[in-house]
Order: structure tokens, then C-alpha cells, then sequence
């Protein structure tokens, strides 16, 4: 019996370390892909370059944190998000006055989603996979109260969709509990994301019934979806290499008429056609992919595991229509979330294998 329990033990840590080199193979295809669509076409992989970094440093400290502070680590990584949320908020606000809030955030729900409405969803996510990982009644309680407050926060600070964010992470969070097939739930957020993104792409290329474009139009800013059909335009101008990592704002039309000079798409999806071609969001969307699969082979809990990956899927979500991976602190918290539930802690020896 113990020989067994063994060598499923050694199966299990084999296939954990392999989905390990896997992931990284696929970050640094990622960054050498930007390096080639830059030499072929000019323009600037530093942006690409430090967004794989900081994920991927993210990804070791909560690998790391998650082993030694199972539920420690959890709880300094929801405090430093929603403290990064509150005092970065003037620094990554919309550049458009007239539609922020008291902190610079954006009042519009979709029309400027701000990366700010990620961290306090990251922190959300956070605080209720520190829930689930403790065995303390008081302190899970206080964990979720510390969620709560991340919504009461995103609405303080103007940002509805970190309002939406916040409450559907907690709320989801709870009903992880009732979850027996983690693979299931998993698989249903990446066809909901799949999903946002089939549509902001049928929004570029005016695709959509017209019912649907004029609602969409209507909750976007102005210059949105004329700014996603010129990403879409360079995309099949040369779908191959794409015009050239940070090159979009040279070539773009509406983003000219626009006042200041950092202008991407918003949309990641959008961007990454535009600049890097086709394989560019075919790696982004395989690298999605492996996130999804190490969080169905960690050894957490099903709700620790489904909490996380709810939390990602809401960053995924708003990447989609907005420049949330354009910024450090979002991109080394999501890496930071995905290392938290996949790290197995140090004090224990069991897998949560009837979950997935």
C-alpha cells in the first residue's frame, strides 16, 4: 500500500514538474516571437518582453509563498493588490478627464476598463483562496470580509467593473463549494473568455447583428471599436508577423485623433494580431491554455483552485477590452494568483484528485 501510494506520489510530482517546463517553454516562445516580429518589421519588444517577466516572476514568488504561507501568502498578496489598486489608481487612469472619478478612474462600465479594476479583482481573488486554504472559522470570515471590501472599494474609486469583478469572484468563490469537477468549471471559464474574445473580434470586422454592435457601441467610449477595426485591419494586412510589437499607434488613424501619445488597441487579443501576427495570439492563447491546465493538476482544494481561476479569467475578461496586461503590477499579480494555486505547500502530501 505504501509503495503505491508512492508511486503515484512520484506520477503526480513528474506530471506537475513537466506542466512546470511546459509553461515556461511556452513564456519563452512568447518573448522570442517578439524579439523575431521586432527584427522583421521594427518596433519595440521591450513592452512584450517585461510583461513575460513579470509573469513569470509572479508566477515563481506565489509558487514559492504558496508552499512556505500556504494562507499567509494569500493574505499579503490581497493586501498588496488592493494596496497597489488604491495608490497606483492616478497613474493608470483613463487620459479622458471628463469621464473619471475621484481617483482618476474611469465611471464608463466597459468604455474604460482600468487595469485598477484587475488588481482589486486579483485581490479579491486572493483573500478567498486565503479562505479556503485555513481551517479557522474566524480568520476565513475575516478573508471574505476583506473580498467584500474590495468591491466597496472598486465602487468608492468609480470602477464599475471592479465592482462587477469583485462581488462575482466572492460570490463564485462561495459557490466553488459545491464544485465536485474542477476540469468542468475550468473549462467553462475558458470557453467564457473564448467566448468575449469571438466577440470583440466580430465587433472589429462588423460582424455582429446590429442590435448587439449599437448596445456594445453605446457602453464603449468613442473611439473603441474604430480603434479595435484598425488592429483588425493591420492584422490582415500581414497575419503572419504583424506590422511590429509597439508599431499600432504608427499606423492607426483613430489613434492619432486621440490626445496622448501611448495609444494601444484595448484589446490584448486585438494588439497582439496587430503587432505580432496570428502566432503571436496563438501563443498567447496556448500559454491561456496551460494556465488552465495546471490549475486542474494542482494538488489545492477544488474551491481554492476554482476561486483562482475565476479571479484570472475576470483579468483575462478585461484584457480583452481594455490595456490591463499593458501594465507591470497586473501582470506579476496574476502570475502571482497562478502560483498560490498551483504550489503545493510544504506540510502536506495529498492531492485533490476526486475534484478534478
Amino acid at each position: 500500500m505504501t509503495s503505491a501510494t508512492a508511486r503515484i506520489s512520484d506520477g503526480a510530482s513528474a506530471r506537475r514538474g513537466a506542466a512546470d517546463v511546459a509553461g515556461m517553454t511556452i513564456l519563452a516562445c512568447c518573448a522570442l516571437w517578439a524579439l523575431i516580429t521586432a527584427t522583421a518589421r521594427g518596433g519595440r519588444p521591450e513592452g512584450v518582453l517585461l510583461a513575460v517577466l513579470a509573469l513569470a516572476a509572479g508566477y515563481a514568488c506565489g509558487r514559492i509563498g504558496g508552499a512556505v504561507l500556504p494562507v499567509g501568502a494569500c493574505a499579503m498578496a490581497a493586501v498588496a493588490g488592493l494596496y497597489l489598486a488604491v495608490t497606483a489608481s492616478p497613474a493608470v487612469s483613463s487620459a479622458d478627464p471628463s469621464r473619471t472619478g475621484m481617483s482618476g478612474i474611469s465611471m464608463s462600465p466597459l468604455g474604460h476598463t482600468s487595469p485598477v479594476a484587475a488588481l482589486l479583482m486579483l485581490s479579491a481573488g486572493a483573500a478567498c483562496c486565503g479562505a479556503w486554504a485555513t481551517g479557522r472559522v474566524g480568520l476565513r470570515l475575516v478573508l471574505r470580509l476583506f473580498a467584500l471590501g474590495t468591491a466597496v472599494v472598486a465602487a468608492v474609486l468609480g470602477s464599475a467593473a471592479g465592482l462587477v469583478g469583485c462581488v462575482a469572484v466572492l460570490l463564485c468563490s462561495l459557490a466553488a463549494a459545491r464544485v465536485t469537477r474542477r476540469g468542468r468549471a475550468l473549462a467553462g471559464l475558458g470557453l467564457s473568455v473564448g467566448l468575449l474574445v469571438a466577440t470583440v473580434w466580430a465587433a472589429a470586422a462588423s460582424a455582429l447583428p446590429r442590435g448587439l454592435a449599437d448596445t456594445l457601441a453605446a457602453r464603449l467610449s468613442g473611439h473603441r471599436v474604430a480603434l479595435w477595426q484598425e488592429a483588425l485591419l493591420l492584422a490582415e494586412r500581414d497575419p503572419a508577423l504583424g506590422v511590429g510589437p509597439g508599431r499600432y499607434a504608427e499606423f492607426s488613424a483613430a489613434a492619432r485623433q486621440l490626445l496622448h501619445s501611448d495609444v494601444r488597441p484595448h484589446s490584448a487579443p486585438l494588439q497582439l494580431a496587430a503587432e505580432q501576427g496570428l502566432i503571436g495570439v496563438a501563443l498567447s492563447a496556448t500559454a491561456f491554455c496551460w494556465l488552465l491546465h495546471t490549475l486542474w493538476r494542482s494538488s489545492r482544494s477544488t474551491p481554492f483552485v476554482v476561486t483562482a481561476g475565476v479571479a484570472l479569467a475576470a483579468v483575462a475578461a478585461t484584457a480583452t477590452v481594455g490595456n490591463t496586461l499593458s501594465f507591470a503590477a497586473v501582470t506579476v499579480g496574476a502570475g502571482v494568483l497562478a502560483g498560490l494555486a498551483t504550489a503545493r505547500p510544504l506540510y502536506e502530501d495529498w492531492a485533490d484528485a476526486d475534484g478534478r
